[in-house]
């Protein structure tokens, strides 16, 4: 499908735009999973000082989507309607001095752990199993192998849906398992982060822990997002959903991962309706057989 043409309105508006805004751009080849309808609009800005400029002249009623590399990511097939913003090239400086970090969000995650470990910094490497970039890890408090987000960001950075700069501290984030407080609609475009001096020989042992349990453990290399859904207080999702009979369900030609059943896969033509129906299919048998009711660890953007 293709929606109206709002581009040109747009433009028109802000003549000094330095970014690319295009129309019914397809955002499916952005995700891992490969799947997806377009954007109504698409922009990707040059700078903080470019998006504070679009964001200042977009009407308030325009909806406004954020994306990062989609590793965590179902678009549906119908598109996403209104802008949907990728932070690009002018966003992944990643600078370490002292026992700090400072990183754009358009960083991959992996990248930052590999910097902090060249600086001797620690405290970072956790960021090394986790495939997707700051923003994302701001906005879901990512973590994996015993660290979060929260455990080293010193403050966030970006821009409010008005235009204007704007700087959280950790506790501001207010961070929660696999989420923050924090208004949606800030676009956050840089963080700073606090390790540890540490040998880096010492972190860049326990980053090659990281890669293997990813290598031996996820299917990493698969058309998938990631896991699916959060870990309830006191369970591992892929326990409930294994229990539950789910491994290897298959919908259309999407298929609960053989490898780790909180893994969802895109066989190779699955639609975004076949990956989104699967895990709606998963969440409803563990439901039935254990009472506790799984919740989306990724997201899930655009009309069906």
């Amino acid at each position: 499908m293709t929606f109206p043409d709002i581009s040109p309105g747009l433009k028109s508006l802000m003549p000094a735009l330095r970014g690319r805004l295009t129309a019914n751009q397809p955002i499916g080849d952005f995700t891992w999973f490969r799947v997806g309808g377009p954007a109504q609009a698409f922009f990707a800005p040059q700078d903080d000082d470019d998006l504070a400029y679009f964001l200042k002249n977009l009407a308030a009623d325009i909806p406004l989507t954020v994306i990062g590399v989609g590793s965590n990511l179902i678009v549906r097939d119908g598109g996403v309607p209104g802008v949907t913003i990728r932070l690009g090239r002018g966003f992944n400086e990643i600078k370490c001095d002292g026992d700090t970090v400072r990183a754009g969000t358009a960083a991959l995650d992996k990248r930052v752990a590999e910097a902090a470990a060249a600086a001797g910094i620690g405290g970072l490497e956790f960021y090394f199993g986790i495939p997707g970039t700051i923003g994302g890890a701001l906005r879901m408090n990512a973590g994996a192998n015993n660290g979060e987000t929260k455990d080293v960001l010193a403050s966030a950075h970006g821009v409010t849906r008005a235009g204007e700069a704007v700087s959280l501290s950790n506790a501001e984030m207010k961070f929660a398992y696999r989420k923050t407080g924090a208004d949606p609609s800030i676009i956050f475009t840089s963080a700073l982060f606090r390790g540890m001096p540490t040998d880096a020989e010492a972190i860049r042992l326990r980053m090659a822990e990281v890669q293997n349990h990813r290598e031996t453990a996820q299917p990493i290399r698969e058309k998938t997002g990631g896991s699916t859904f959060k870990n309830p207080p006191g369970h591992s999702a892929w326990k409930l959903v294994d229990a539950a009979g789910c491994r290897g369900l298959v919908v259309g030609d999407a298929q609960v991962s053989e490898m780790h059943c909180n893994f969802l896969i895109n066989l190779g033509r699955a639609t975004a309706a076949d990956i989104e129906t699967l895990g709606e299919t998963v969440r409803e048998r563990v439901k039935a057989h254990s009472g506790i009711e799984l919740e989306w660890e990724i997201k899930r953007i655009g009309n069906a």
